[in-house]
């Protein structure tokens, strides 16, 4: 399997013909999703979800399918939208999918929580969505990582790895960090930092990687 990043929280998982693309949002180039035959949204904020791309896709595809939870697939009427939530398993482009957590991690006590399912893709790849959640029945090959949020903090993160314990942690969720901001996260996380207990490796915009 191929993993390849895209804008912030976005990435494509390539395997032969299969491909499945997982949060393209509105910080990601559209281009993410072509050639894609399914689509996985762990929740409604803009930077992981995009109607106006989601729907492109769909009239470039009528065959495409989208799962997600409940609130994303309400705006997505008209389009083949499967609504799953923790526990579920299914097939997408040909990947075993299973969904694990409820709830986005919590932003502020005065903000609302809203929905957020992770996605556990042919028992190796996790990506979380805006949450910490812990698939506590698996054995992660590799942690999609969110490393920047107003809703966390490293220490957490760090935390968090250790706990899942995969074989390595790939970053995402850092498109709102400039350069310096790369540098001071990927110290912490990385080899020079306490220890998360995997390896921690951050791909850019276009970069690819095998998952074995």
């Amino acid at each position: 399997m191929e993993l390849t990043k895209f804008g912030h929280a976005c990435v494509r998982l390539d395997d032969g013909d299969r491909r499945l693309v997982i949060d393209p949002g509105g910080l990601t180039d559209p281009a993410a999703v072509e050639g894609a035959s399914a689509i996985l949204v762990t929740h409604e904020h803009f930077d992981h979800f995009s109607e106006s791309t989601l729907r492109a896709a769909a009239e470039a595809d009528p065959e495409l399918e989208i799962w997600t939870n409940g609130s994303v697939a309400r705006q997505l009427d008209g389009l083949r939208v499967h609504t799953v939530g923790e526990g579920a398993a299914f097939t997408a482009a040909g990947f075993n999918v299973k969904v694990y957590g409820t709830w986005h991690a919590v932003i502020h006590r005065d903000i609302p929580r809203i929905g957020n399912i992770g996605f556990l893709v042919d028992d190796r790849l996790f990506h979380p969505g805006d949450a910490l959640t812990v698939p506590e029945d698996a054995t992660v090959d590799t942690l999609l990582l969110p490393v920047h949020a107003p809703w966390s903090a490293t220490r957490e993160l760090i935390d968090y790895v250790r706990e899942v314990a995969p074989q390595r942690a790939v970053a995402v969720h850092d498109g709102a960090l400039n350069e310096v901001g790369l540098t001071l996260v990927g110290g912490l996380l990385g080899e020079k930092g306490p220890g998360i207990g995997a390896p921690y490796a951050r791909l850019t915009p276009g970069e690819s990687l095998t998952v074995s």
